[in-house]
């Protein structure tokens, strides 16, 4: 992943500084171009703060003049684009949410036509807490943009739990609002779009598996489904069918009670230090006399500071088996130290799950010494 400094590096700021003066008409922007100097050491986050707020500092203080600017800079003066517009984007939102004569549908329309130049994903958001239903309103028209970025700045900005982005709890309470934009788009003919697609339905499925569910249902069960549905519903379903969710499971035919024989895991690395590798081997045989689909995975059962476990699902392959056929493999799971997991000593379990049910299972020692 890139670095903050990488994406909003001092040069990356004096250049927006540059564009910002020629489009406003005046010899320098002052305060974003001392913003340039003081990076080092801010997280992403702070930095795009940090020049947002520079920015607002530098622009007129009024939703008209301030627009002016930008877009004058959007239309006039190439280079203004990439990693500088984002914290743009977000002095646009401040802006045009505070203005006295009201400027909340200028100020989704400028964004609307600065998102091509990266994304106005996490600047829509300030919109859509302030007032869902006027936001949503403008959003629902955007996906039928010629343009895949604002097509997708649609299902991406009303994501409920959009990564590195505020979170809408209005939609994590209630994401039916924003289904209109999701089913006008699941069939989008942009990958880059049906991947925000999926990527939303995900964030629906972590609080209502049910209705997650209950939409990729309706896609997949269209007259016409495009030939893309069943991807981008596998996709936007994939932390249900790694936690043997039924319902998503059997939507798409891996039903939880399939008839299959299980051989293993058996480990060869009874004893492992972080650092280290977990070695097991495994086969599955489909048992019954139709085809099998099969999602076959692993679960890590780690253990916490307090002596309990916690489990963590990982992939180990999607096929279809025929009557009678088998599926074996060994898996090297890697214990090397990350930064989003401790290890701790301890007997570990692995299991395997096939369709989302438990069918085999084995302890083994780390030692996190």
């Amino acid at each position: 992943m890139p670095t903050a400094d990488e994406l909003l590096s001092a040069d990356t700021v004096r250049e927006l500084a540059r564009l910002l003066a020629a489009a406003a008409g005046r010899p320098a922007s002052p305060t974003v171009l001392t913003c340039a100097d003081a990076l080092d050491g801010l997280s992403y986050s702070a930095r795009v703060a940090a020049i947002r707020d520079a920015v607002l500092a530098d622009l007129p203080a009024d939703w008209p003049g301030f627009e002016a600017v930008v877009r004058n800079a959007l239309t006039d003066h190439p280079g203004f684009d990439g990693w500088m517009t984002f914290p743009v984007n977000e002095a646009v939102a401040v802006r045009a949410l505070a203005a006295a004569d009201g400027a909340f549908e200028p100020g989704l329309a400028l964004l609307h036509d600065l998102t091509p130049q990266l994304t106005a994903e996490s600047a829509v958001r300030p919109f859509l807490r302030a007032d869902p239903a006027r936001a949503l309103a403008v959003v629902r028209d955007w996906t039928a943009d010629p343009d895949p970025h604002v097509r997708r700045l649609a299902s991406e900005g009303t994501r409920p739990r959009l990564p590195w982005a505020p979170q809408l709890p209005a939609f994590i309470a209630d994401p039916r609002p924003a289904r209109p934009v999701l089913d006008a788009l699941h069939r989008d003919d942009s990958e880059y779009v049906r991947r925000s697609v999926a990527n939303h339905l995900n964030d629906i499925s972590r609080d209502h598996p049910e209705l997650a569910v209950e939409i990729a249902a309706a896609w997949l069960a269209t007259r016409t489904p495009a030939p893309t549905t069943h991807r981008t519903v596998r996709h936007g379903l994939r932390t249900l069918i790694k936690t043997g969710h039924p319902g998503a499971l059997t939507l798409l035919g891996h039903a939880p009670d399939v008839p299959v024989t299980v051989d293993g895991p058996h480990i060869s690395t009874p004893q492992v230090a972080v650092g280290g590798y977990l070695v097991f081997d495994y086969a599955v045989t489909n048992s019954g006399d139709a085809p099998a689909e099969l999602v076959v995975d692993y679960v890590i059962h780690h253990v916490k500071a307090n002596g309990t476990r916690t489990p963590k699902v990982f992939k180990l392959a999607t096929r279809a088996l025929a009557p009678g056929e088998k599926l074996t493999g060994t898996r090297r799971h890697s214990f090397k130290p990350i930064t989003t997991r401790r290890y701790h000593s301890g007997a570990h379990l692995v299991q395997l799950q096939i369709n989302g049910r438990v069918r085999g299972e084995a302890e083994f020692s780390l030692d996190a010494s």
